[in-house]
């Protein structure tokens, strides 16, 4: 068991996969039975909007030996159970959804224990070389490495990438405050934020039961003499100032220095901007260079890459870690998958803001030196609007300025409109929302026609674990969703009665549909993205606007264009017309409607004709256009293609 970065584990670990790399090597795996030959180190996939991504929470997914600790549909807040092994055995399960890449929670070892609340998710990490032994089919370290590598290695046996979760913004509870004479895990003071450096408060390490030791006020015992529970691993981060010790953020806005300081509730943020500068920081700077904390977090997550070949990581809590501590972070991952034959490694971090905070961090604005940041963000700016605009809360028309703010704010990322999807990961729902998309009463085409709007619009579209069986969130026992807490919104989906992972689910067919189009249709990976104007009377057209109109869009890639068109009304048709490009159908071509979640299927031809197109702002030209006729029931959303 690693416990220092520097160790001889951690370094032959680090140079094997970089020597492998040149090798041209192959591991043979078991899939379903047979013997399948894999890459090895994994290569990267050429571009990641291929890749439809499936959201798992390892805690809440499956455990073939044993059953969830609760009622599978009932809030709790504790450990289920769920299992590396329990991931592997349902493998073919989420291939056969068309998903091409998992993104697993986060595997390394939490603070202890078991009883602490909230902890499941693996978000309190208190080792950061290591995975968590509860994970493992027997609870032992050994079984939980050996299983992790044999569920990445299945998964590059089936072509699907794999994605961890990971942290750099704080640590687990690793130890509790002297707050005004108490010993407290948490307190809010703007004074002691904004304190000079050297005010911090006393700390009181914790110890592997969960308990502040007096004994250990601001100072540790040797490594030697702690356990592996203890404080925090590696030995590397067992100093307090490598902690920011401040207490918890005072609210979510980042400062002038771009980000938010502040532990996140109890969890202990570390400073990643920590600079060894000092005259006494010699040893300090000898050892890990001028940047500390980030450097031990960059080799701890390098070493976890190279020990079990994952191909990409997504970033918790991004925006409460100082940009340019996000963009050394970035660069020095990519360039070690560089090293290591992965060319096209992918980072995404979770910046829960608007579009110009997310800029901040991502692609050659991130951070504010030479380098390029993290490649992509969690797509909020379309989360803020997309759930709403499908239910009846938000006006259509928020869909198209997401994306038009979006072009705004990226005309320095991109070098063709296609491009713009690049730097964002869509989705409805994840775990930490207090509602589900898919509640108790939601309509089930409204959960197709989101998911289907979700999978063509521009970005890697992300689909959270059991959205696929219909799951609506953890109930109070009396079919309704429980709101006072925010991580317990899914259930335990291997005690899902009658059947846990059934192919035949109504939903995971709509999905499964949704993904073999995209995989097809390479313009809904790569295309460029316009909405287009609609018409009820066939003369007179203009975008749609207000709640329960209509969602409509083209993706073009070279001479094809792709159309969807999602009437967003509870209860009333639209029987009428959409433009489409005009160069593209001068010669008045067929589209088929290739997928529909209500079933309807038929050809349409596309009309040149004159017309009023409306702007906006309320002016108008009559223009020559070419118009594809539409029927759609309420809630219906239809894809239509070149026949």
């Amino acid at each position: 068991m690693a416990t220092d970065i520097y160790s001889s584990e951690v370094t032959q670990t680090l140079l094997q996969m970089q020597q492998d790399a040149r090798h041209a090597l192959t591991k043979t795996v078991q899939v379903d039975g047979h013997g399948v030959s894999v890459p090895y180190p994994y290569p990267s996939p050429g571009d990641w909007r291929d890749r439809v991504i499936y959201f798992l929470m390892i805690d809440r997914f499956n455990n073939p030996n044993a059953v969830p600790k609760s009622q599978w549909d009932q809030k709790f807040n504790f450990r289920q159970g769920g299992t590396f092994k329990g991931v592997q055995d349902q493998l073919s399960y989420i291939q056969q959804l068309g998903v091409k890449a998992i993104w697993l929670s986060p595997v390394l070892k939490n603070s202890r224990p078991d009883t602490l609340p909230f902890t499941y998710p693996g978000y309190n990490t208190q080792d950061f070389l290591n995975v968590d032994e509860r994970f493992s089919s027997d609870g032992t370290r050994v079984t939980a490495e050996r299983e992790l590598v044999a569920l990445v290695e299945e998964a590059h046996g089936r072509g699907l990438h794999i994605i961890l979760d990971i942290v750099i913004n704080h640590a687990a509870c690793v130890f509790d405050y002297i707050y005004q004479g108490n010993v407290t895990d948490s307190f809010t003071d703007a004074g002691v934020m904004d304190a000079p450096l050297g005010q911090e408060p006393p700390v009181e390490w914790m110890n592997g039961l969960g308990f502040p030791r007096p004994d250990w006020t601001n100072s540790l015992p040797t490594p030697t003499q702690l356990s592996v529970d203890d404080a925090v691993w590696p030995d590397d981060l067992q100093r307090k100032e490598f902690f920011r010790r401040r207490g918890s953020k005072l609210n979510d806005t980042p400062t002038s220095e771009g980000f938010v300081p502040g532990d996140f509730g109890s969890m202990r943020q570390m400073v990643a901007e920590y600079n060894a500068t000092t005259p006494d920081q010699q040893a300090m700077r000898a050892r890990y260079g001028i940047l500390p904390v980030i450097s031990i977090l960059i080799r701890a997550y390098q070493y976890l890459i190279a020990k079990y070949d994952i191909d990409g990581l997504r970033i918790d809590t991004v925006k409460y870690v100082k940009p340019d501590m996000v963009e050394t972070f970035g660069n020095a991952i990519r360039e070690y998958a560089l090293s290591a034959g992965k060319t096209n490694f992918f980072t995404f971090g979770e910046i829960y803001d608007d579009e110009t905070t997310i800029d901040h961090f991502i692609g050659r604005n991130g951070g504010d030196t030479e380098g390029f940041g993290i490649d992509a963000a969690l797509d909020f700016p379309l989360f803020f609007q997309l759930p709403g605009v499908i239910k009846g809360d938000n006006g259509v028309e928020t869909i198209r300025h997401v994306f038009e703010n979006r072009k705004a704010t990226e005309k320095n990322l991109i070098s063709s409109h296609g491009e713009a999807g690049r730097y964002f990961v869509s989705f409805l729902d994840n775990h930490d929302q207090h509602e589900r998309f898919n509640a108790p009463g939601t309509p089930q085409p409204q959960v197709s026609q989101a998911l289907a709007v979700l999978i063509c619009l521009q970005g890697i579209p992300c689909i959270y674990y059991g959205t696929e069986q219909g799951l609506q969130g953890a109930n109070d026992g009396f079919g309704h969703q429980t709101l006072d807490s925010m991580e317990s919104v899914r259930e335990a989906l291997w005690g899902k009665t009658p059947k846990a992972f059934d192919s035949g689910h109504p939903i995971y067919l709509q999905i499964q549909a949704l993904t073999n189009l995209r995989s097809t249709e390479a313009a809904l990976s790569f295309g460029r993205l316009y909405f287009r104007e609609v018409s009820g009377n066939g003369q007179d057209y203009g975008q749609s606007q207000g709640v329960g109109g209509l969602i409509a869009f083209s993706r073009i890639l070279t001479d094809r264009e792709v159309l969807v068109v999602a009437n967003t009304n509870f209860t009333n048709r639209f029987d009428g017309s959409v433009l489409v490009d005009i160069d593209l159908s001068r010669l008045q071509r067929d589209l088929n409607i290739s997928y529909s979640n209500l079933g309807t299927a038929g050809t349409q031809t596309v009309q040149v004709k004159q017309v009023n197109l409306y702007q906006p702002n309320g002016t108008s030209q009559s223009i020559q256009v070419a118009a594809l006729p539409v029927n759609l029931a309420p809630m219906e959303v239809q894809i239509f293609v070149p026949a």
